[in-house]
């Protein structure tokens, strides 16, 4: 008979350990390793061990529709899990602490029950008054939207058994605690139990479950990484604490496409949609001004435009500062060096600061383009006409490469009042009309058409 071997295991990172440490090699954390007992030993292998059933096996080709959705009425929501929600799917839902997700949960369980739907909200953080406070302030206090308060595993996939609803929201996966796991609330035993657990009961039961998940100081869910493995879609709620805008972003979705945005604005009743987010967000945007350019994106199938602001100024540092905010910051690091070597304009001395209005996050290689023009136009002093945009992916020899989806983004800059833009000379795009495309080959050419100098 096989011996039945210990684990130990890290509740910071989920690095395994043979045996226990006072500190974790992997993150350096200290008093995170705990002992795991080993869920089964597994099969026997001996000779008269008992045999498997057999699984049936069939084809690839079927006649079966594709799963129903059900949309809750938030097109921004419906949009995101790709066209409404799934009976039977696991969502998992993550963000900074504040930024509004029990917010959006409760508004989409409302809707969702108002669109005829049983809905059940379970609260491990709030209790039930609390909750009912929010309700009533958000003007959902008539929702027909059933209310818990409890952090034990097992008396609520009982509830959930015995009511059987059609989605119901967990708030939150950290919270919850199983009696059949050793080890605290929101450890990474007790985190991987109760998504297995709430997992399989949404594909066995056809109930659609939403779980809440913490995120780390690196803006990653916390918890070990296979729950994001376990469940069909995984949903980040992004925004700046200093701008009334939400982005809930799909990473990851088995029944839609992934990298879909949702836009939201933060009110005093709650959050409200976004129908229109490149108008959101260059609503501010006033005449031309030196280091402001307009970058035309894609997230997920909606094109969106937003403004790329730079600024560049002498430094009184040995090591200039690079301060970058809603953009990669290596990416920028090596547009920088692009320009210097392959341009001969150098930063050495300059700060440099570069921010994403409206606390968008881009890291579209796309706006490669946009961000170089947006730093020589704050670095000569130099601003770029108003009506135009900017995309284009630059390579480390300064070519510049085309983009997908190149026709919707000029689509979208026209209906917005742009007349003009400036992209890859090899970008495969058919003219729009009333619109001039300036296509220029490598970025020495930009850099000499655009600012006179090359």
């Amino acid at each position: 008979m096989a011996r039945i071997s210990t684990a130990f295991t890290c509740t910071a990172c989920g690095a395994a350990h043979k045996k226990w440490a006072g500190r974790c090699d992997a993150c350096g954390a200290w008093n995170t390793i705990v002992e795991e007992a080993p869920l089964s030993t597994g099969p026997s292998r001996g000779l008269g061990a008992a045999k498997g059933r057999a699984v049936a096996l069939t084809g690839l080709s079927t006649d079966e529709p594709p799963p129903p959705r059900t949309r809750s009425g938030m097109a921004e929501l419906d949009r995101v899990l790709g066209g409404g929600l799934v009976a039977g799917s696991a969502i998992l839902v993550g963000g900074d602490p504040g930024i509004g997700k029990s917010t959006l949960l409760l508004q989409g369980a409302a809707a969702f029950a108002r669109a005829g739907l049983n809905a059940v909200y379970i609260s491990g953080e709030e209790a039930a008054a609390q909750v009912r406070m929010r309700a009533q302030r958000l003007g959902l206090a008539d929702a027909p939207v059933r209310l818990g308060a409890e952090t034990a595993l097992r008396d609520i996939l009982t509830t959930l058994d015995a009511e059987r609803p059609d989605v119901a929201v967990i708030d939150s996966i950290q919270t919850l605690w199983s009696d059949t796991v050793e080890a605290a609330p929101g450890s990474v035993a007790q985190v991987r139990a109760a998504a297995h657990e709430l997992v399989t009961f949404a594909k066995r039961r056809g109930v659609a479950v939403i779980i809440v998940g913490h995120v780390t100081k690196d803006g990653q869910i916390a918890g070990p990484r296979v729950v994001e493995h376990m469940v069909d879609t995984v949903l980040y709620f992004e925004g700046e604490r200093g701008h009334q805008f939400r982005i809930l972003r799909a990473v990851k979705n088995r029944f839609g496409p992934a990298d879909e945005i949702g836009v939201f604005e933060m009110t005093g009743g709650g959050l409200a949609e976004v129908a229109n987010p490149s108008a959101l967000f260059l609503s501010e945007r006033g005449g031309p001004v030196p280091g402001s350019a307009v970058f035309a994106g894609i997230e997920g199938t909606r094109p969106v435009l937003t403004e790329i602001q730079a600024l560049v100024a002498p430094s009184t540092l040995a090591s200039p500062r690079r301060t970058v905010v809603g953009l990669d910051g290596g990416r920028v690091s090596t547009i920088l060096a692009v320009l210097e070597s392959r341009c001969g304009i150098p930063f050495a001395g300059l700060d440099v600061f570069l921010n994403v209005a409206g606390g968008m996050r881009v890291m579209e290689p796309a706006a490669d383009l946009a961000i170089a023009a947006a730093l020589l136009s704050a670095r000569e002093d130099h601003a770029l006409p108003a009506d135009c945009v900017i995309f284009g992916e630059i390579s480390l020899s300064g070519a510049l490469r085309p983009v997908a989806q190149a026709e919707n983004r000029l689509k979208e800059a026209q209906k917005l009042g742009f007349s003009q833009a400036i992209a890859p000379e090899a970008q495969k795009a058919e003219g729009v009309a009333g619109m001039r495309i300036c296509r220029i080959s490598d970025l020495t050419s930009f850099v000499g058409e655009t600012f006179g100098a090359g």
